[in-house]
């Protein structure tokens, strides 16, 4: 009971030794004096709270907040000593701010639970007492035997005690853990792997020992104890023989493992990052401001003190005859009197601390999120998903972002290769309807025929559709009749039955394409390899396989043809093959392969070589040698494959797509026209990442490439990245982009974090590839933590992006094909990475702007509204009587001021969203907080204190002579001054407000003018009835003789425009003299927008000179504000092209990046 308590608490102790025993079915031994050791259960947990600490967790966040925390201290010296205000009026408003926010963060945090619950609830067979159990996720204990089927996912990291494989092996993909889609073999040691049946796992005997649990993917030290016939058998276990959690099973029927690590302990759950509170840059701000505002409070409070004892220093003021001291106060201490005063005088200016701004930027965020999951725009009608938002807490940071980090499988890309052309002999082809046809012809030959493909055209598809580790499943049912490849019996065969798995997407696009155009490879079993080519069946013997390595960046099969004669087929990147082959159309391959390249093709080049029998046992004793060799085996190898794979005669070469996601270069493009620098993070290989980069845009062609790669220490390292740098200074013209890989990357971030930051900083885009899930993380938080503190997105689907989603300011998951992971753990989630551009652009643009004004008018309409109470002061000896009713006090607020505000920071555009979306450069004019800068936060808090001083003065020369002011010759009291200083001010604010408001809608029109009148109204109930619940009355009538008031009324309208007049002069100055990018767009309606977008066409791509400035003269007419000259258009086409161009846009597109064929029709 004590440890589940501490692991409530988090204060589970750590594990106490550096190895753990894991009794296999749980067996544990039956002598001796054993001890078990204590394990985490299976439930993984992405919440922040538990039922147990949610309410001192949640209350030390909240109280964390400035403004809360001083509330809670004055609302206990109300409580402790005699003040002017009840204390009701502070604790009422804080119990309230803190209810609703715990409300709020509650049901977020119940969300996470709820699907923390679909995880550790999901249904898992396990080996218990000789049968197989069906029990929950959660429910699995380190030391179970579990049953995975094909397709599940691992439930907990089992080492793997057998398959239905008779050798013990099976297949799984780690997309979800390290972004890789190829498939991965796996093994179980020889003695258990005969276990394949229930009855045999529960006789088995076997201890494993192995390491405590690290985060590391990819490192897994072990041995498994086998007792056989009372004798025990040793192997050793490695990341081979470990199924991760996260992973999941592919063309294996079923496998049993045993949980060796569960729950919050798995390598998966060990590279989340633990959680902590995100904060925006606004909040940061805000407590920056209160603290200010703090400080103008005690210097008042303090002056007011000081002032008051130096007036009583007359005795006439210290003691006046209406006013006499009890023998108690003439003895209290002089010390704990003027404390009692300051005190007292703090809690009547408290209000200068807006606690109700804490309350209204949490109504503001909660509500203004669900626009977020309402705009169809976001919506995916394919996977009918919607944008939905899991912490509204940060919803301005959205139009802060200055780094953008993504994932690149399943981000940028759909995870699906396309064969599109291939080159052969120097001739090239394309795939047309299942035919290769040569470059310039069409396919004119009737269906169903054979493709005339001889000698070169017949080895190059039989290298491809034999070079490979392609692995088939048969376990797929027959398609009906008409489904499947229409093309396949056309070829001479049928073979839809047929499933491919390969340890690379490219190696399954080209062994499918083979088979559509009729060479398909049908059987792999032991040693031999069989293809059909056109109906007719070929069987070869596959002698040695050389893998792949990132060295060679080759890899090749040694065959025996059906004639007996050996052949190596080798396949690989251009430069790892090129230069070995002797004979061939070198030359025309090679363009061929640039010209594949630049259109974003992954290229790969295809020779072979064919060895007499005296050559064939030469290679055969050279690769023997160093496989079994003991020391230097990988030495001995590379060099064997160097003298194998030589003298080479050239085949052709392939041009495979990476499908990317749909508008990708262009949401990477307006990110970059946002100001917004975008970093590639993938797990995947250098090669596959930097071909992406370049198709998806991240990369340009142009751009220089610098790569720091395989370094192997501290000072080669170092030493490369000063010649990177070297490099970039000399060069100041070429754009920069950067190839990091994650073995470099860990040396550059152990001791050259400065030189490396350094390097990042001048690239205009950096590719990091092999990344672990940490690794991400640190990159991220190298970010964030640098001199310059930018705002960071992380975006990625899977398990291998929580990290990094975590550690980001603003963590956006993808709902992709890697599991819910990433989606579970971000603050944000959508469907699309095209979708990215939109929340940034536009939903981030709106909330920042939104939430800025809330905050500076907050501060602004307290100044005013408590500064007269600090000038009254003077008036009446600082006597500590309050200007305003308490039911002003209190009702201010909450009721007079607070919707009209709420109402902007929900609806407001100071920019129509298609003028955002068509010029991502106004997103830099909100960049770097600038509207909540210190300037604009000092011209607000004096504009309030200028509002405030003519608030109370314009009401003192009205009534400070005594002056009669009623028909009756009555004179107003100080009740009724102060009402009509709080009547002034209620109007003047509500009023700055609408002027600040460029977007109205009814419910703006309603607030505003019903907060006024609402005022009005209430006032005079207020005072025009005899409430008996009240215990006195003091505004009894006071409002109805003010309004009855000419002078008063007069009064009222001379001191608001005297107010608001200079604002609006200043507003009408500097939009006219220095106008902001965003202030040049406002007076531009849609149909505007779209106007000026076919006016910047016509000019940049038809260059029409008399077309384009008749149109922009109409527009300039229309909106005072175009100026489209030829040079302008020239200037701004390179921006423009990709938002403008009608070609590249598509009718059902809702996106932001295009106009609709129909939008083009109206220009």
């Amino acid at each position: 009971m004590l440890r589940w308590i501490r692991q409530q608490l988090g204060f589970d102790p750590p594990h106490q030794s550096d190895t753990r025993t894991v009794y296999v079915a749980n067996r544990f031994p039956e002598h001796g004096h054993y001890i078990p050791q204590r394990f985490a259960d299976n439930r993984i947990i992405s919440s922040k709270y538990t039922i147990w600490n949610f309410v001192p967790k949640n209350l030390f966040e909240q109280f964390r907040r400035i403004a809360n925390f001083y509330f809670l201290v004055i609302f206990l010296v109300q409580l402790m000593i005699d003040t002017p205000t009840s204390p009701v009026t502070s604790g009422l408003p804080l119990f309230f701010v803190i209810t609703v926010t715990a409300i709020k963060q509650g049901y977020e945090d119940w969300l996470r639970h709820k699907a923390d619950n679909e995880v550790n609830g999901a249904p898992v067979f396990v080996v218990r007492s000789g049968s197989l159990v069906q029990t929950r996720s959660k429910n699995i204990r380190v030391g179970d035997i579990v049953r995975v089927a094909k397709d599940e996912t691992f439930p907990a990291d089992l080492a793997l005690l057998s398959s239905d494989r008779g050798d013990g092996t099976c297949h799984i993909t780690t997309a979800s853990l390290d972004g890789e889609t190829n498939l991965k073999t796996h093994y179980s040691v020889a003695e258990t792997a005969v276990c394949q049946s229930v009855s045999q796992l529960e006789s088995l005997q076997a201890v494993v020992e192995c390491q405590q649990p690290e985060a590391d993917l990819y490192r897994f030290v072990g041995r498994i104890t086998v007792t056989q016939h009372g004798e025990e058998i040793v192997r050793p276990l490695g990341p081979e023989n470990l199924l991760l959690r996260g992973a999941r099973l592919k063309n294996t029927k079923e496998i049993f493992g045993v949980a060796v690590y569960t729950g919050m302990e798995s390598k998966m759950a060990l590279n989340y990052k633990c959680k902590s509170q995100k904060r925006s840059a606004v909040e940061k701000s805000m407590n920056t401001f209160l603290i200010i505002y703090l400080g103008i409070l005690l210097f008042e409070a303090i002056l007011s003190t000081i002032l008051k004892y130096a007036w009583q220093a007359e005795d006439k003021w210290d003691e006046p005859f209406y006013n006499q001291k009890t023998e108690q106060e003439r003895n209290s201490s002089p010390i704990l009197k003027f404390i009692s005063d300051f005190l007292a005088f703090l809690v009547l200016y408290n209000f200068i601390i807006p606690i109700s701004l804490y309350v209204t930027v949490e109504m503001q965020k909660f509500l203004g999120s669900f626009f977020i999951g309402w705009d169809l725009d976001l919506y995916h009608e394919e996977s009918d998903q919607k944008a939905q938002v899991n912490t509204s807490d940060l919803n301005e940071e959205l139009g802060q972002v200055e780094y953008v980090f993504t994932d690149k499988t399943g981000t940028l890309t759909e995870n699906e290769m396309h064969f599109r052309e291939c080159s052969i002999n120097g001739t090239k082809y394309r795939e047309v309807n299942g035919k290769l046809v040569p470059e310039g012809m069409t396919d004119d030959s009737p269906d169903g025929s054979t493709p005339h493909l001889i000698g070169e055209e017949l080895l190059f598809l039989k290298a491809v559709s034999l070079c490979h580790t392609v692995q088939i499943s048969y376990d797929q049912p027959d398609c009906p009749v008409g489904g499947g490849d229409p093309f396949s019996h056309a070829n001479g065969f049928s073979s839809n039955h047929m499933e491919y798995y390969a340890s690379s997407p490219d190696e399954k696009a080209l062994v499918e394409a083979t088979k559509r155009i009729g060479v398909a490879f049908t059987r792999s079993s032991g040693d031999t390899m069989e293809i059909k080519t056109f109906g007719k069946s070929e069987k070869y013997k596959l002698l040695h396989v050389l893998e792949f390595d990132s060295d060679r960046r080759r890899m090749s099969v040694i065959l025996q043809t059906p004639s007996g004669g050996q052949v190596l087929f080798t396949k690989g990147a251009e430069s790892a093959i090129l230069p070995f082959t002797t004979s061939g159309e070198i030359e025309k391959t090679r363009l061929h392969v640039d010209e594949f390249a630049l259109k974003g093709l992954r290229t790969l080049v295809v020779a072979c070589r064919h060895f007499s029998p005296e050559e064939y046992i030469d290679v055969d004793r050279h690769l023997n040698a160093a496989r079994t060799a003991l020391q230097q085996r990988e030495e001995r190898l590379q060099e064997a494959f160097s003298y194998i794979e030589r003298d080479l005669h050239l085949l052709g070469a392939t041009g495979v797509e990476d499908k990317l996601q749909d508008k990708v270069q262009e949401t990477i493009e307006a990110l970059r026209l946002a100001g917004i620098k975008v970093w590639v993070l993938t797990g995947d290989k250098h090669e596959t990442a930097v071909s992406v980069s370049l198709s998806c845009g991240h990369f340009h062609r142009t751009m220089n490439i610098l790569e720091l790669l395989q370094q192997r220490s501290d000072n080669e390292c170092a030493e490369q990245l000063r010649r990177l740098a070297r490099r970039i200074k000399e060069d100041h013209v070429i754009q920069h982009g950067l190839v990091v890989d994650g073995a470099s990357l860990s040396l550059a971030l152990r001791e050259h974090e400065k030189l490396f930051m350094e390097v990042c900083k001048n690239c205009s885009a950096v590719l990091c590839c092999r990344m672990a899930p940490l690794q991400k993380a640190k990159v991220v938080r190298l970010f964030k933590t640098s001199p310059e503190k930018p705002i960071t997105l992380a975006i990625g689907d899977g398990a291998n992006d929580v990290s990094m989603i975590q550690e980001a300011h603003v963590g956006i998951g993808i709902m992709g094909k890697e599991g819910r992971q990433a989606v579970r753990n971000s603050d944000y989630a959508i469907a699309r990475f095209k979708f990215l551009a939109k929340l940034l652009l536009v939903h981030g643009h709106f909330y920042y702007i939104r939430i800025a004004t809330l905050v500076q008018y907050f501060f602004y309409k307290n100044v005013c509204f408590i500064t007269p109470q600090f000038l009254y002061q003077f008036f009446c000896l600082f006597s500590q009587q309050t200007l305003y009713d308490s039911v002003y006090l209190t009702l201010y607020n909450i009721c007079f001021t607070s919707l009209p505000i709420l109402v902007y920071s929900l609806f407001e555009q100071l920019v129509h969203p298609h003028v955002l979306q068509n010029k991502p450069g106004l997103y830099r004019d909100i960049s770097k907080n600038s509207l909540l800068s210190f300037r604009t936060f000092l011209y607000w808090t004096l504009l309030g204190f200028c509002h405030a001083f003519i608030f109370f003065f314009g009401s003192y020369i009205l009534m400070g002579e005594d002056t009669t002011l009623m028909g009756n010759g009555q004179m107003f009291g100080n009740w009724t001054f102060g009402t009509l200083v709080f009547t002034v001010m209620v109007i003047t604010v509500t009023l700055k407000l609408a002027l600040e408001t460029h977007f109205w809608t009814w419910m703006n029109h309603f607030v505003t003018w019903g907060s006024i009148a609402f005022y009005f109204i209430f006032s005079l109930f207020y005072g025009g009835i005899i409430w008996p619940f009240l215990h006195t009355q003091d505004m009894y009538f006071v409002f109805v003789h003010l309004l009855s008031s000419g002078s008063a009324w007069f009064a009222i309208i001379i001191i608001i425009i005297t107010c608001l007049f200079p604002d609006v002069v200043k507003k009408i100055f500097y939009r006219h003299l220095q106008p902001t990018g965003t202030q040049k767009s406002q007076s531009l309606s849609a149909p505007q927008a779209q106007a000026l977008s076919c006016v910047e066409s016509l000019c940049c791509y038809q260059h029409g000179q008399s077309g384009c400035s008749r149109l922009a003269s109409l527009l300039e007419q229309m909106t005072g504000q175009c100026q489209a000259s030829t040079n302008h258009c020239h200037a701004s086409s390179r921006s423009n092209r990709s938002w403008s161009d009608p070609e590249n846009s598509y009718s059902n597109d809702r996106s932001i990046l295009t106009l609709s064929p129909i939008e083009a029709t109206h220009c």
